[in-house]
């Protein structure tokens, strides 16, 4: 396979040029490695240029490696060739210690800065814990989401990140957001597949002109946070047979068409090729119907967050409802 071209989603005055496709590095437990740094290396050799990192995965540093040696060996002419997102964990979202903590995850990656920078979740830790799943009551009373927000305004008014954004919000929580922000989110990056769609947050994303980010398209089958639903889809497993496509290519290409930027997360060489062949056919009007027509259910509870003495007391609190 020849290295793939994958599509962009245009630069914006709130978001540089972002490929459509992106190389997720969550694997749990989060630790760093060779391995993963290997396989990152690879993805660029076969065309991925967009990495999805964060503070809590610990993999920052193999972003960091990879894209460096990549440079090293003229695979791509310079860091300004990859697209970096990364994300403040909760533990660092107190309004004093934004912008300090970007620049620790600019160390991390050994870059001047990311493309784009996200809040990992609308919640709050005690300082310096990057433990997951984090005790209880390690959870802060409240969310301070405008002193935080000011402080992800000035990591962009400092070039320490390009543009800014959020992840995990509810639509009920990034229109509070933009209710105030000076600069607006770039970005909301959450769980989305074929059984769960995000109807109601990707009708406000439109609206306000932000760029839907979907990870866990294929359910995230076999992790803490993900569930079987996709996967055991006999309606997708149908629909990729008919197509002769597999059923992993048949939930990317329906995020694709949606307008979505598509996070994957494989380290196999023949899935990392499989995910980038979603671009030269499409989906049928009878078949977006079957898939619009899938039973909604949310994989990721958040049931972490939920604790008596945080700011969510239950799931519907967290998700605001939907």
């Amino acid at each position: 396979m020849a290295m793939a071209t994958i599509p962009e989603v245009p630069a914006s005055a709130l978001l540089p040029t972002m490929p459509r496709i992106g190389m997720g590095t969550a694997a749990f437990p989060f630790t760093s490695s060779e391995e993963t740094t290997a396989a990152l290396l690879r993805a660029i050799e076969l065309g991925y240029r967009h990495f999805d990192t964060a503070r809590l995965y610990a993999t920052e540093g193999c972003v960091s490696e990879a894209v460096a040696e990549a440079v090293r060996r003229g695979l791509v002419a310079s860091r300004a060739d990859v697209f970096v997102t990364s994300k403040l964990w909760c533990s660092d979202l107190h309004a004093g210690r934004v912008v300090p903590a970007a620049r620790e995850t600019l160390r991390n990656l050994g870059m001047d800065y990311v493309d784009l920078l996200l809040v990992h979740w609308p919640a709050t830790v005690v300082p310096g814990s990057y433990d997951f799943p984090f005790p209880k009551e390690e959870m802060a009373p409240a969310f301070d989401m405008e002193g935080v927000w000011r402080g992800m305004e000035e990591c962009h008014r400092l070039g320490l990140a390009r543009a800014i954004g959020v992840s995990n919000f509810s639509a009920k929580k990034l229109e509070q957001l933009l209710s105030f922000a000076v600069v607006r989110p770039a970005a909301n990056q959450v769980e989305m597949n074929p059984m769960w769609q995000q109807r109601t947050l990707r009708e406000v994303c439109r609206r306000e002109g932000v760029q839907l980010c979907g990870y866990s398209p294929l359910g995230a089958k076999g992790t803490p946070w993900g569930s079987a639903a996709v996967m055991d889809s006999g309606v997708l497993h149908d629909i990729a047979q008919t197509k002769g496509k597999t059923l992993a290519q048949i939930c990317l290409r329906w995020m694709y068409e949606q307008g979505d930027v598509l996070l994957v997360k494989t380290y196999n060489e023949n899935r990392m090729k499989e995910n980038l062949d979603i671009f030269d056919w499409e989906l049928t009007e009878e078949e977006r119907d079957k898939i619009s027509k899938l039973p909604q259910q949310r994989g990721l509870t958040g049931m972490q967050f939920v604790c008596d003495n945080g700011p969510y007391k239950c799931v519907e609190d967290l998700w605001d409802g939907a």
